[in-house]
């Protein structure tokens, strides 16, 4: 499985499904939206919006939160086959 995270340092969401996906021991790639040049307008281009964190899963753009809920641990934990 390929994984990469966009995310940015001061987001708390961010923050929890990185913390989710190395508890778990899955390796992915981090893109800070704030210090790579492009990156905000690949996940706007993608999901419409600037909102972040965004998994990316072999192409497929993944929203692992929901707004005013935050990380979906049990959606993230059977999308990606881990018990929780």
């Amino acid at each position: 499985m390929d994984l990469t995270v966009y995310s940015a340092s001061w987001c708390r969401d961010c923050r929890e499904a990185k913390r989710f996906l190395t508890t778990h021991n899955i390796p992915y790639k981090e893109i800070d939206i704030e210090n790579t040049p492009g990156a905000a307008d690949l996940v706007i281009a993608n999901v419409g919006k600037r909102a972040i964190p965004q998994f990316v899963i072999d192409g497929k753009w993944v929203q692992p939160y929901r707004p005013g809920e935050g990380f979906l641990h049990d959606e993230m934990a059977d999308l990606l086959g881990v018990s929780q």
